[in-house]
Parts: structure tokens; C-alpha cells; sequence
């Protein structure tokens, strides 16, 4: 046993009553996972920084043998969450379970200073949980696009008291919907051909302000595809911000609210069509599976979830739909969650196949994170800018004019590279439904 404080006896207590001993026991020490994480890369091959390396700090802290002190936790925050290493496990590990639920202890014992916790208050129990309060906040970055302040604060050199990544990233910022757009659909969409399905659709917090164009081009699709969709109220965001972030409690409360909403429509699918929520929503059984009311409504739940590429190509869109856009060269970054947790990644490379016209060039390491990881952009930015900044080597040398994703955090990062490197005109980064609506022949924005 090592010498503690107060606060690290006290999470070393939780690690042990609370970690998962077989799930870290059953961790082989095999190093397979290596290669496929980011992080042990970027850092020279430091063992500290990755999945091996983290899962033996948690066990050595689970067992009393060292303090779960700062270089513990920082190790544990530098983890990008992409669970590159779960598919190449021999074991099958389940990485990111234990990653949240150290994160969740840390957080549970921290005493963060009185501006962090007004932030973390505002963002976690404030804003996402509420849509009506996302789309005040989207509406007044709508305002500061439409009313002249974006361009008045670019000339007048106000952006650059922030850091590069901060410029670049304002730069890169979607133009957002207006508000009376954001509360003007309806709830329910008949299908186009004949029906196939009757699908749920959770249309997401930032997807359905932010995103909205991608979320109407998503109706589109499911509606050409013969689907019934109905958007069930009372959803709301689907607690992956908080899940990655240490606010377990506050993810259960969301997940909950979800499966109230959803299991009254009695939907065939739940489509989703963001890869980092519809990997954070098919975890709900395990994120809930102590819970005596929802453990067995969190499995149904999951076994409907599908992301829009697979019940797309599923229900055979690619081969009854004529898709054909001028001649391009395109290129697709996979969203780490979808491909890792949701195992969706032959559909979306199908579809895009699938375009006439669309010269498709696989990008080396596509399955690799490239770097946004939630708001990891943001709280660790110079390790995130040290990813991108490799990634976009990546993309460059497939010299495509598209770059396709799949989740917003991507889309937005890689339009952050496409900034970093200078290629705004003559490279473009779009939602893989955008692309396959515009193959419709639909413009999408």
C-alpha cells in the first residue's frame, strides 16, 4: 500500500468498490491495442498513454498499490475516448466502460474552483438537457453570422487575441438555421416509396439546431427509402457529453427521458445520424443495467438503434436510387464511435461507391481519430491540433475535393483542417447525408 491523502484514499476506496476488477483483470497486457491508439502515438510511444497503460494504472489504484493523484487523472483526460483499441482486443475488453467510470470517480471526489464549476454547472445541467436552451444559443450565434458582427469582428482583428486553433475554428462554424426554422417541422414524415419501415428518428441536440440542414436531408433519405419517420417529443441530447465527462448521473437521467419518448412510438428502428450519439445511445443497457425500471427497457431500446448509412444501405438504397453528382474525387473520415461501438463502416463506404460520378480514394488510417472527440478539441487542444494536423497529411494525399463524415465533432474538425492548411477553396468537408442528398439531385443547403 501507498501513502495517500484524504481525497485520493477516498477514490482509491471508490475504484475498488465501484471499477469492474474482471473487466480490468481481463485485460491480457497483449499490447494489440497499441497501434490503434492515437494517443500512445502521438506521445512517443508512452506506455501511460495508452489503453494497456491506463487500464494497469486503474488496477494498480483499484488495488491500494499507487495514489490516484494528478499524473493518474491526467492520463485518464488525455485519453481521447475514440475505443480504437475495443475491435482489435483479443479479450474484448471494454475499454470505454472503464474509462467513464474512472473519469466518473475522479469527478465525484474533485473540488473544481468556483469558475469551472459555474461552467460545468451551465453546460451539463443549464444547456444540453434542455432543447429549448440550445436553440436560444444557436439562435444568437445566428444572429452574431447574420447581423454583420461576424464580418466587423474579422476586420477588425478580434479574433486574433485567440489562440490559432480558436480562429480557425470560428472560421469553420456551419451557418446556423434560423429559429423559427429550428420550431416549424413537423413531428411525423410518410414515406416517399413504397414503406419499407416506421422508424424513430433522434434528431439530437446540436444536430437538430446547429445541423439542422443535415437533419431535414436525413428525412429525405429515410423518406426515399420507403420509411415512415416519426420524431418523437420529449427526446433530448443523449448524455455522451456528460457520460464522457464524468457526470454519469446526469447521462442516466437523459438516457431515461430517451426511452420514455421512444417506446411510445413503437418504431421498427431508432435511426440516428450522429456516430458519437448513436454509439453513446446503443450503451444505454450498459449504462443502465443496475437500474431495476430501465435495465430490461435499455435493451430494447439498444436493439433498435441502427445509424442512417446502415438502414440505408440495408433496405437497399444504393441500388434502387440513382445517385450521380458532377465527377469528384471523395474520401471518407470514419467516426470513431460509429465504427468502434456501433461496428458500422462497409454501409457508409457502399453508399458513397455506390454515386456516379464519385471517384471514392480510401483515405490511409481512415479509422483513426481525428482528433475532436466531443469537446476534447477544446480541453486538450494541443493534442487534438497535433492529431488533425496529421490526419489532414492523410487527406491530402488522396487529393480529394470531398472529405465525408459521418458525426458533427468530425465535420467540424475536419473543416477546422481544411482552415489549418489553407485548402477552404478548393477542398470541402460534408455529412455523408448531405453528400448522398445532393447525389439525389437535392441541393441540401
Amino acid at each position: 500500500m501507498t501513502t495517500m491523502t484524504a481525497r485520493e484514499k477516498a477514490i482509491q476506496e471508490s475504484f475498488s468498490l465501484r471499477m469492474d476488477e474482471a473487466e480490468l483483470l481481463n485485460c491480457m497486457r497483449c499490447g494489440f491495442c497499441l497501434p490503434s491508439c492515437p494517443t500512445y502515438l502521438e506521445t512517443g510511444l508512452d506506455e501511460s498513454q495508452s489503453p494497456r497503460g491506463r487500464i494497469a494504472l486503474m488496477k494498480a489504484v483499484h488495488d491500494g498499490l499507487i495514489a490516484p493523484d494528478d499524473d493518474v487523472e491526467k492520463s485518464l483526460n488525455l485519453c481521447l475516448g475514440c475505443r480504437a483499441c475495443e475491435p482489435v482486443c483479443p479479450a474484448g475488453v471494454k475499454y470505454g466502460h472503464l474509462l467513464e467510470e474512472a473519469r466518473d470517480i475522479f469527478n465525484d471526489h474533485n473540488e473544481h474552483s468556483a469558475p469551472v464549476k459555474a461552467v460545468r454547472k451551465t453546460v451539463f445541467e443549464g444547456l444540453f438537457p434542455h432543447q429549448n436552451r440550445m436553440e436560444h444559443a444557436v439562435t444568437l450565434l445566428g444572429i452574431y453570422q447574420r447581423s454583420g458582427l461576424q464580418n466587423a469582428t474579422r476586420k477588425l482583428g478580434f479574433m486574433k487575441l485567440f489562440p490559432e486553433s480558436m480562429q480557425a475554428m470560428e472560421r469553420a462554424l456551419p451557418a446556423v438555421p434560423k429559429k423559427r426554422d429550428m420550431k416549424n417541422r413537423p413531428r411525423s414524415f410518410s414515406a416517399l416509396a413504397e414503406k419499407t419501415a416506421t422508424v424513430a428518428f433522434f434528431s439530437g441536440c446540436l444536430m437538430d439546431t446547429m445541423f439542422l440542414e443535415t437533419n431535414n436531408a436525413t428525412i429525405k433519405l429515410l423518406q426515399k427509402a420507403g420509411c415512415d419517420i416519426v420524431i418523437p417529443d420529449g427526446q433530448n441530447c443523449c448524455g455522451a457529453l456528460h457520460g464522457h465527462s464524468g457526470e454519469k448521473d446526469g447521462a442516466k437521467n437523459l438516457a431515461k427521458r430517451n426511452i420514455d419518448a421512444f417506446e411510445k412510438t413503437n418504431a421498427d428502428y431508432i435511426i440516428t445520424n450522429a456516430g458519437g450519439c448513436g454509439a453513446f445511445l446503443i450503451d444505454y443497457d450498459h449504462l443502465l443495467k443496475d437500474d431495476p425500471e430501465y435495465a430490461d427497457r435499455a435493451k430494447a431500446f439498444t436493439a433498435k438503434m441502427k445509424d442512417i448509412t446502415q438502414i440505408l444501405f440495408e433496405l437497399d438504397f444504393h441500388q434502387r436510387i440513382e445517385l450521380k453528382m458532377e465527377p469528384q474525387t471523395i474520401t471518407y473520415q470514419d467516426s470513431c464511435h460509429l465504427r468502434n461501438v456501433m461496428n458500422t463502416h462497409i454501409a457508409p463506404r457502399a453508399l458513397m461507391n455506390a454515386i456516379d460520378g464519385a471517384n471514392y480514394r480510401e483515405m490511409e488510417n481512415a479509422d483513426s481519430c481525428c482528433g475532436s472527440a466531443g469537446i476534447y478539441n477544446i480541453v486538450e487542444s494541443d493534442m487534438s491540433m497535433q492529431i488533425l494536423d496529421h490526419k489532414m497529411e492523410k487527406a491530402k494525399a488522396t487529393e480529394a475535393h470531398t472529405i465525408v463524415t459521418a458525426n458533427p465533432g468530425c465535420l467540424l474538425q475536419m473543416k477546422l483542417g481544411i482552415e489549418r492548411e489553407g485548402l477552404s477553396d478548393k477542398v470541402r468537408a460534408v455529412h455523408i447525408v448531405d453528400l448522398l442528398l445532393e447525389a439525389c439531385g437535392e441541393l441540401t443547403h
